[in-house]
């Protein structure tokens, strides 16, 4: 358990900028991603555009635009 916020927040900081991203290592574990995906038949999607509406609505509630009338 946290108990001490700012020393988390401080060691969360000095990770980041001693690690810095790997693009190649990126790159293979997208892949890795996408490959396990696919074996489990979840990707890709049978109908990309099942779910669009919900999609929709998320993004225009997130980007702050009204609904149409």
């Amino acid at each position: 358990m946290i108990t001490d916020a700012k020393k988390w927040a401080a060691f969360e900081k000095e990770e980041i900028r001693a690690h810095k991203p790997d693009f190649h290592r990126n790159i293979r574990l997208a892949e890795a991603m996408y490959r396990q995906a696919a074996a489990l038949g979840a990707f890709p999607p049978k109908d990309p555009l099942e779910g669009i509406e919900v999609d929709i609505r998320i993004a225009r509630v997130v980007n702050g635009v009204p609904p149409r009338s």
